[in-house]
């Protein structure tokens, strides 16, 4: 027997997926460790061997395969805690990390301030050197000025380095001797030249993602380092990968060299793991949500392909790397509720986490949190919780409520907890809104694919906010990513920069830098031992109207100048509203995509269980109903007892080990041949659902 294990650090949940060779599929779940993230990660482990009967050395050495999504960097970065960092930049630069864009960030707001720059000014030493726009050198690199300002960042204890100089896409020769001159006067330092990283054009975006990688490179290294470590030492000879915010897998050396791709490391599996699952059923394109303890995660997958951006911000710091476009807000089953100075409720972006966690988990917290409300509107049961490995303190809950909100509102307890029900669901449709409208996408069209612990409790008030017809939610979805994990691919992403209008560029140059890109993905994959045939290469250009701020990036299939163009002017059409197919357009850069194809776990009939939704009735207790704004006697279901085939309609409860799936007024569930819960609503729901089934054979 062989196993392969996917493992998810949240903020509140360290999520575990295993698969063994034999179809087995275990789901396991224990408390995140903030502090150390590791021992969430050993404990689970652990747990997971001991329910086995076995110890965890013994278990570890059946696994072949850990994929892990990792929030080593993030809390790095959120907390600033990450390395002290140096930069060292052209000469009369350093200040481009405080001017930013130069634009400010929200328009009407007078009072925002920008955030402090991750390297102090201090540390951000300019050094005499300079190439124009064409990669010509106009002053010759000062190498005594790099040794010097080397000897006072080493002064000043600085364990990274950051390097970025003025137009070093189009001539990267000063960067990387100064690249040299560092790892010679600074060995032990982690270093990153912005033309090895991100060889692109606009300097502030370049500059920013660079700093990014170099404060939390030694973070990300050490990690990982002591993660290998301690596998070794369990007897783990099976093969480590860590998730990358681009969506792919990469081995711990490749993730701990271009370490700003971790920032995004544990949500980016989770558009793959929403196509897996509806793979099947022949759609190619959907949304996905994931909430979780903290935070609600929302994306798009479009013709089997999840939408990528390469502008994406990090606590307000440009990653300019390409990253699964996810958008994020502090929501989740810990997200706190208040009531503010001007006397109105509002839910997160602050969390109680795993420790000491809502009020309901009797940990000494005593702040309300969605899961409190949770609670005392009956979505969920404090006896069921886990599985029932986890007894929830109804009266605590109701204390908290009753505190901090219902007495400020002048509310009873139900109906504050209502008011945060709703504002936390209108919170995450709009964030569904960012992800969909945003890019000229209609949400109603795409089938909603639901994930998280507290996910399915509110996927139906959100379906409804945004009148999309249909949902699903696997029967895993309470470790969605982890599952994600496991079916991603090898991921690299390459980038030159090329700047010409499109009717007077070299495409025979263009052909050059996309090979050249090529064969270095090639070439990382082969390390990754990575089988030629599984290798798929994707070609794009950065495109825009001459004179426009932003770009679109555009897959390109033939370096065809015409058939770009049309193609081009029908994407920004599509997005926008408006082409103009008179103006010139103007390439920026060249981008090559390899992707490592990986094993995919199979698709498990549903669980043997009864097709009669009766048979699964366990009880009934009162839940909050949306619709006629009051708790009613509502039916609850045993989920793991609902076999293919099974339907009910709402208000209804159907419970599971991990999670709770809240089926509203107006909704229709059916459980598919996978064991998958689809919701629907209203005649085109139905069609929708009716068609999903009949794909899936």
């Amino acid at each position: 027997m062989t196993y392969r294990v996917g493992i998810d650090v949240g903020g509140t949940f360290t999520d575990f997926l295993v698969l063994g060779d034999d179809g087995t599929r275990l789901v396991h779940k224990t408390s995140s460790t903030p502090a150390d993230p590791s021992l969430g990660l050993a404990t689970g482990l652990e747990e997971i061997a001991s329910d086995a009967g076995r110890s965890l050395s013994e278990f570890l050495a059946e696994v072949d395969l850990i994929v892990h999504g990792t929030t080593v960097t993030t809390n790095a970065l959120l907390t600033r805690r990450g390395a002290r960092t140096g930069l060292l930049c052209t000469h009369g630069f350093r200040d481009a990390l405080a001017l930013r864009q130069g634009t400010r960030e929200a328009p009407y707001d007078n009072r925002l301030q920008p955030p402090e720059p991750l390297v102090p000014r201090y540390l951000r030493l300019g050094v005499a050197e300079r190439t124009d726009y064409t990669g010509d050198e106009v002053t010759p690199l000062d190498e005594a000025g790099v040794r010097d300002a080397c000897r006072r960042l080493d002064g000043e204890g600085v364990e990274a380095v950051a390097i970025s100089f003025l137009h070093s896409p189009t001539g990267p020769t000063h960067e990387r001797r100064a690249l040299e001159l560092v790892r010679e006067a600074m060995p032990d330092a982690y270093v990153t030249a912005s033309s090895d990283l991100l060889s692109q054009v606009r300097y502030y975006d370049r500059t920013s993602t660079t700093v990014l990688n170099a404060y939390v490179g030694p973070i990300i290294t050490r990690y990982l380092e002591a993660l290998v470590r301690r596998l070794d030492g369990l007897r783990f000879g099976g093969v480590l990968l860590v998730m990358q915010s681009n969506g792919g897998v990469a081995t711990p050396a490749e993730v701990s060299e271009r370490a700003a791709l971790s920032l995004l490391s544990g949500p980016a599996s989770g558009p793959t793991a929403g196509l897996w699952h509806l793979a099947p059923h022949g759609e190619q394109s959907c949304l996905t949500i994931d909430m979780g303890g903290t935070s609600f995660d929302a994306a798009l997958v479009k013709d089997g392909t999840p939408l990528v951006m390469t502008d994406a911000i990090v606590d307000r710091w440009r990653l300019a790397l390409p990253t699964v476009d996810i958008h994020t807000i502090g929501a989740g089953g810990g997200s706190i509720a208040r009531v503010d100075d001007g006397g109105l409720l509002r839910v997160g972006p602050q969390s109680a986490g795993a420790a000491p966690g809502p009020a309901c988990y009797g940990r000494g917290g005593t702040d309300p949190t969605v899961t409190d409300a949770d609670l005392v509107l009956g979505f969920i049961d404090d006896t069921t919780f886990l599985g029932g490995q986890m007894r929830l303190d109804r009266e605590a809950a109701e204390r908290a409520i009753e505190a901090r909100l219902a007495g400020p509102l002048g509310l009873d307890a139900v109906e504050a907890a209502a008011g945060v029900y709703d504002v936390v669901n209108v919170a995450m449709a709009t964030g569904v809104r960012e992800v969909s409208v945003r890019r000229g996408l209609d949400p109603r069209d795409f089938p909603l694919v639901v994930a998280g612990g507290a996910g399915p409790v509110h996927a139906a008030a959100i379906a409804a906010e945004l009148e999309i017809p249909m949902l699903l939610v696997p029967r895993e979805s309470s470790i969605f990513c982890a599952a994600g994990m496991l079916m991603s691919d090898f991921k690299h992403d390459f980038v030159r920069a090329y700047k010409s209008t499109l009717p007077e560029a070299d495409l025979g140059r263009i052909g050059a830098l996309l090979r050249e890109m090529e064969e270095q993905g090639r070439g990382i994959l082969a390390g990754e031992k990575v089988e030629p045939g599984q290798i798929e290469v994707h070609a794009a250009l950065d495109l825009r109207y001459v004179g426009q701020w932003h770009e679109l990036t555009l897959p390109v299939r033939e370096l065809d100048a015409d058939a770009i163009a049309a193609a081009f002017h029908a994407e920004h059409d599509l997005l926008f509203g408006y082409s103009t197919a008179e103006a010139p357009v103007e390439v920026l850069a060249c981008r090559i995509t390899t992707t490592g194809i990986t094993q995919k776990p199979e698709h498990g009939l549903a669980v043997e269980a009864g097709d009669d939704a009766g048979a699964a009735r366990i009880g009934e207790r009162p839940v909050w109903s949306p619709l006629e704004r009051r708790l009613v006697p509502t039916p609850v279901y045993d989920g793991h007892e609902l076999g293919a085939g099974a339907g009910l309609s709402g208000p209804a409860i159907v419970e599971l080990a991990n999670t709770t799936i809240v089926v509203l007024d107006g909704f229709e569930l059916v459980v598919d041949r996978f064991g998958s819960f689809v919701l629907y609503a209203g005649e085109r729901g139905r069609e929708r659902s009716a068609a999903l089934t009949a794909a899936a054979g």
